[in-house]
C-alpha cells in the first residue's frame, strides 16, 4: 500500500460524515494564514479556490486535501493525522458552529516512508 500524507481519525471521519450530510461534497485546506493560525479547513467542495500553488496531498475519507506549496515546502517530511476537538476555532470552517473543530497531529515520515515517496 502507498504511504500517505494525510490519514483521519475515527472522530474525524464520523465528523466528515455528519458534514457531508448537511453540506453535500467536502474539501479541506491546510491553512497558514495570519487570522486563521495554521488549522485544516473544511469547505464545501469548490468553495475555496484552489490555486496553482497549492499541493494536493491526498484524500481524507474521499475529500481533497490541500496545502499551499510553500507550507508544503515546511511540511513535506512529515505524516499529517486530522482529528477532531471541542472548542471554537476561529475560521469559516464548516464544523465551527458545532462547536468543534479539526485540528492536525503530525509525525515524521520513518526513512522507508520517504524512500517509498520518493519512488510515487
Amino acid at each position: 500500500m502507498a504511504v500517505q500524507r494525510v490519514e483521519a481519525t475515527t472522530s474525524a471521519i464520523e465528523l466528515i460524515h455528519r458534514l457531508r450530510e448537511r453540506h453535500g461534497p467536502l474539501m479541506f485546506h491546510q491553512s497558514g494564514g495570519c487570522c486563521d493560525g495554521s488549522q485544516p479547513m473544511c469547505f464545501e467542495d469548490g468553495e475555496f479556490r484552489i490555486g496553482d500553488s497549492d499541493v494536493l496531498l491526498g484524500q481524507v475519507e474521499g475529500c481533497n486535501f490541500y496545502m499551499h506549496q510553500d507550507q508544503f515546502e515546511y511540511w513535506k517530511h512529515t505524516h499529517l493525522t486530522l482529528d477532531v476537538t471541542p472548542g471554537r476555532g476561529s475560521s469559516f470552517s464548516l464544523e465551527i458552529p458545532l462547536g468543534l473543530r479539526f485540528i492536525i497531529k503530525s509525525r515524521l515520515f520513518t526513512e522507508q516512508e520517504q524512500q517509498e515517496l520518493a519512488g510515487q
